[in-house]
């Protein structure tokens, strides 16, 4: 007589887990779960746990720079959405080995991007025209001391449209916690797994994972809900 094996009850749950791992391959196990557990496939995080770590899901460390201690400086706390905005620039290559530049800008209460301007080229009537673009401002942008940022065209720009800007220190990116929080992110999910063909594929791609981090991505800051979850408590 032949016996025919059960299916193991976890089965479905070990499917849906490849699939989201597969799908977002820099999520760890707490977000992992917490997708699971908002479909109601689990309950109890040690379940999740132990059938992550039967499929070998546990993401491998990148190496990081060793960097020097800093003391933190305090600054003002955002309050709200759209109080404060924190921006920078990272970097990255086409297909051809050209080199893209992306301005990446995050709101510190919401971790909301408004969005993410990616050119070869970016100076700093780029940059202005491309903060005029957007629906809303903050009142606050905070940035390092970059020569984009320190331009006359760009404090002349901030003053009209009566933006506070405020400096870190410099060589303290520290003290511009959020946006390097959300720079390590973007490099780490989108950046280093992309590749792009040209200027036009590098823009798709990364507005697309732009807005899964603002509408599906869950952030523990904000008590594991998405940016646009938090920003919809405050009826924006």
């Amino acid at each position: 007589m032949t016996y025919k094996r059960r299916p193991s009850k976890d089965e479905p749950l070990k499917l849906r887990m490849k699939d989201l791992a597969t799908k977002h391959r820099r999520y760890g196990l707490p977000r992992i779960h917490f997708l699971l557990r908002r479909e109601k496939m689990v309950r109890a995080k040690s379940r999740t746990e132990r059938v992550y770590r039967e499929l070998g899901l546990q993401l491998k460390k990148r190496r990081r720079r060793k960097t020097a201690a800093v003391v933190r400086v305090p600054f003002e706390s955002a309050k709200r959405p759209n109080e404060i905005w924190s921006f920078d620039f990272v970097h990255d290559y086409v297909d051809t080995d050209k080199r893209l530049k992306c301005l990446t800008v995050v709101d510190d209460c919401s971790k909301r991007s408004p969005g993410v301007l990616v050119d070869y080229s970016i100076t700093a009537k780029k940059m202005t025209e491309y903060f005029d673009a957007l629906p809303r401002l903050p009142s606050k942008l905070r940035c390092d001391n970059g020569p984009e940022m320190t331009s006359r065209e760009f404090m002349d720009w901030a003053f009209r449209r009566k933006i506070e800007i405020e400096y870190i220190e410099p060589g303290k990116p520290i003290q511009n916690a959020f946006i390097e929080s959300f720079n390590s992110r973007i490099r780490d999910e989108c950046l280093n797994e992309e590749l792009f063909l040209d200027l036009a594929d590098a823009k798709k791609k990364i507005e697309r994972w732009r807005k899964s981090y603002n509408d599906r991505r869950p952030h523990s800051s904000i008590g594991m809900k998405t940016p646009k979850q938090f920003e919809e408590d405050f009826g924006i």
